[in-house]
């Protein structure tokens, strides 16, 4: 028998539905075989496409569908349709239901309607209007997991782990992660309030922002001293790969053919595309696994290796990290500490180990569903538990002291000169940020240590 007629055989045998039906009964019944169509067929022809590609559970497909709850569910469709204060469409009505039943996965399963769809097209792309803060629902509390870099959010102060509690004064609790979204993004120009909680801060902080284009650039890069690089990865882009190459030909081209470490900075990089994580791992190491993933269906067990090019020839890397370092910059992070390929420095990252996969419905609208767990070379899941640094290196500015006041023998009298003295010392780099000086020292150290034993 078909889950349809199971589906009319039992509501019409309760007496209660089968009162309310019979006006609309030849509506009602089409949109609970819809439902039906919905739960078994994969919601329309495109994921029923990839699902014949890839299998379906065969546990899952052995078990028979609850129908107490179906029945449930159209009772409550039935009600809502005939009571509700206002007019509500069926399509409404089974749409909201669609974003509910991803809404109670996990925190990053979704439905993605046009208007978010297209948001998340222009994100990964790059480009889109807004303030420049990457988000996550935890606990049931929006939580920033970091700023994008040079945009308003950042310049203005909000910080990773804020815990965002109002948008222009009306309270985000019970507020889905799609329409907090929503709510902060916008046309450039506008202004937005926004008010967040901070740890070791007792009263909220408010933010007063005016959206922007949000140009996304997911590289920087300069030399800090000579021969040591500092590589910024802002967040994982299509072009992300490339661009890394690009940035690492430019600095060893300025380090005179070959660079003596560098730093890849990681910190706030809330992840992005998958492929383009690997691509960058791929660009330091020569062999190995950097990746893999593990699911239910057979397309989502992947496994990526390197290709066997190290770009800098084993010249040694730092990697900072922080709790904003996550999903897809944790991959990199992970690859290259199993592989010994870099030393991990800075704060525990945030600790996202799956893997999303957006699947269209039609051409506006996609569910984005969490469809694996992604493992390190080593096979650490870091789901939750995050990257532990090798050397831990809490956040924190630091000031330069006003120089001694003493006297030196370059002070006294006829002292002797030094022909060389102008060039003896260069100039050293300086920064407020301690992290990225403890970096800066630990790859200076590797240098010398290196240079020692040859």
């Amino acid at each position: 028998m078909g889950i349809g007629n199971a589906i009319i055989r039992d509501s019409s045998n309760a007496a209660v539905v089968r009162s309310r039906m019979r006006s609309r009964q030849s509506t009602f019944f089409g949109i609970t075989l819809s439902l039906a169509v919905l739960l078994t067929a994969g919601w329309g022809p495109e994921l029923t496409a990839a699902e014949n590609d890839t299998g379906t559970d065969p546990e899952a497909a052995e078990e028979p569908l609850p129908l107490e709850q179906l029945r449930a569910f159209t009772e409550v469709l039935d009600r809502i349709r005939s009571s509700y204060v206002e007019p509500v469409s069926d399509a409404t009505l089974l749409e909201n239901a669609i974003r509910g039943m991803l809404d109670g996965l996990d925190p990053h399963s979704a439905y993605l309607d046009e208007e978010a769809f297209r948001d998340l097209q222009e994100a990964t792309s790059g480009e889109f209007g807004g303030v420049g803060i990457e988000v996550a629902i935890e606990d049931g509390l929006v939580r920033v997991i970091s700023p994008i870099d040079d945009t308003p959010a950042e310049r203005a102060g909000i910080r990773s782990g804020d815990v965002i509690v109002s948008l222009n004064d009306k309270p985000v609790t019970g507020m889905g992660l799609i329409d907090a979204v929503d709510s902060m993004r916008g046309e450039p120009g506008t202004d937005i309030k926004i008010t967040v909680r901070r740890e070791g801060v007792e009263e909220p902080i408010d933010f007063d922002l005016v959206r922007d284009v949000i140009g996304v650039t997911s590289v920087r890069s300069r030399m800090l001293e000579t021969g040591f690089g500092y590589l910024r990865i802002s967040q994982f882009q299509t072009g992300t790969g490339k661009d890394v190459a690009k940035a690492v030909t430019a600095l060893e081209a300025e380090a005179g053919g070959e660079l003596k470490g560098l730093i890849m900075d990681l910190r706030n990089n809330p992840g992005g595309v998958l492929r383009s994580s690997v691509e960058v791992a791929d660009t330091f190491l020569k062999k190995g696994v950097i990746v893999y993933t593990e699911g239910r269906l057979p397309n989502s067990e992947l496994r990526f290796n390197a290709t066997g090019h190290d770009m800098i020839e084993g010249a040694p890397i730092v990697v900072l990290v922080n709790g904003g370092t996550a999903s897809a910059s944790e991959i990199v992070a992970g690859a290259l500490q199993d592989h010994n390929r870099a030393v991990i420095m800075g704060t525990q990252s945030f600790g996202k180990g799956s893997v999303q996969t957006v699947l269209p419905l039609t051409n506006e609208r996609a569910i984005k569903l969490t469809t694996a767990l992604y493992y390190t070379p080593n096979g650490r899941s870091i789901q939750l538990t995050g990257i532990t640094p090798d050397i831990s290196v809490e956040r924190a500015t630091i000031r330069r002291e006003a120089p001694e006041d003493r006297v030196r023998e370059s002070d006294l009298p006829g002292h002797l000169g030094n022909a060389a003295r102008a060039d003896a010392r260069p100039d050293r780099f300086w920064s407020d940020d301690l992290q990225l000086l403890e970096a800066l020292n630990l790859l200076k150290g590797i240098h010398v240590l290196g240079l020692r034993e040859e």
